[in-house]
């Protein structure tokens, strides 16, 4: 009997365009031999599920959907939100507390990662190279001097929770910085200023089950852009990029065992992405992404095809491990 997958998409934040990209990317990804696929929008207060063109109403006590009488449960939740809720660990603990897979990292990964400024100082305790950052919450004071004094410029401002390029601004002279600031404060209540780092921009992507990890071939981006922007991201013509990355090879091996540690430091499940920057003879981290696009053409995907693998094979062995292994925090009987 086929299993029911709920592939999850929408969410609360900018990114929610990317996010029904990535719905269907995985949808054409999934087995149909072995899997019914279910979109399910989460959007505001409204859960939906659309089959053959129709909405039919989730019901939030146990995740389900009715369809002409029939009550249809999930086998797993394919979560592919980019933002909130998908990736800071809420909607995990939901699955969990009604005793649902889901194909994601836990609640605890999900939110340590979604705060860029704590998890680059998180790992940088276990010795990860990151940029020297300074963080800013909404309503508190700060001074554009002191920032400069300590990261210099050009400095990058982000929102410290969010994705997909939005509100991040290369400041460049002093009097950019404060509506830098301002901008990146429209996407989250905190914001991330970090130092300028210069080199080759690279992502590595990798999942790990109970038969072992693959680490994908890893992508050089070549942004047209000043930088890796929302444009660049999503404008074919505005960036190149190339897998496997024109890199030695002794350093793709150390970003390969890197990302393994990482994913393991972190606790991830799951496909992941993390994104580096090298120069001057050093790898430095970015970013950790735990839920990657994965429109046909997004990084994993692209990965996955130079790697020789079979991308229905891949989300196979992705989902079959997470019903597995599936052991919810707090298990409801509904």
């Amino acid at each position: 009997m086929k299993k029911n997958i709920a592939i999850i998409y929408g969410g609360y934040s900018s990114e929610i365009i990317i996010s029904e990209k990535s719905m269907r990317g995985i949808g054409s990804f999934l087995d149909k031999d072995r899997y019914n696929a279910y979109p399910v929008l989460i959007k505001d207060l409204n859960w939906e599920a659309v089959v053959n063109e129709k909405n039919y109403p989730v019901d939030k006590n146990d995740f389900s959907i009715t369809i002409d009488g029939n009550k249809i449960k999930f086998d797993l939740a394919y979560i592919t939100i980019h933002g909130t809720p998908g990736e800071n660990g809420l909607l995990q603990g939901y699955f969990d507390m009604t005793g649902i897979p889901h194909s994601t990292c836990d609640v605890l990964s999900s939110s340590l990662t979604f705060n860029k400024f704590t998890c680059n100082t998180y790992l940088k305790g276990f010795g990860v190279a990151v940029a020297d950052s300074v963080l800013i919450r909404k309503g508190n004071d700060f001074n554009d001097n002191d920032i400069i004094e300590k990261l210099g410029l050009p400095c990058f401002v982000k929102p410290n929770a969010g994705g997909s390029s939005f509100g991040i601004t290369k400041a460049k002279k002093p009097e950019e910085l404060t509506p830098a600031i301002e901008k990146a404060f429209t996407e989250s209540d905190e914001v991330i200023i970090e130092e300028l780092l210069e080199g080759t921009e690279l992502t590595c992507g990798l999942y790990k089950t109970s038969k072992g990890e693959k680490i994908f071939p890893i992508t050089e981006v070549v942004s047209k852009n000043e930088f890796f922007d929302f444009e660049a991201k999503y404008t074919a013509e505005k960036v190149e990029e190339i897998t496997p990355a024109r890199i030695p090879d002794n350093i793709a091996e150390k970003i390969s065992t890197i990302s393994s540690m990482i994913y393991d430091i972190l606790g991830c499940k799951g496909i992941i992405r993390i994104d580096y920057m090298y120069g001057k003879d050093r790898i430095y981290m970015l970013e950790v992404n735990t839920t990657p696009g994965m429109t046909p053409t997004s990084f994993i995907p692209q990965q996955i095809n130079a790697a020789g693998l079979d991308i229905k094979e891949v989300f196979t062995d992705i989902i079959e491990d997470s019903i597995e292994r599936f052991n919810p925090l707090f298990p409801l009987t509904l």
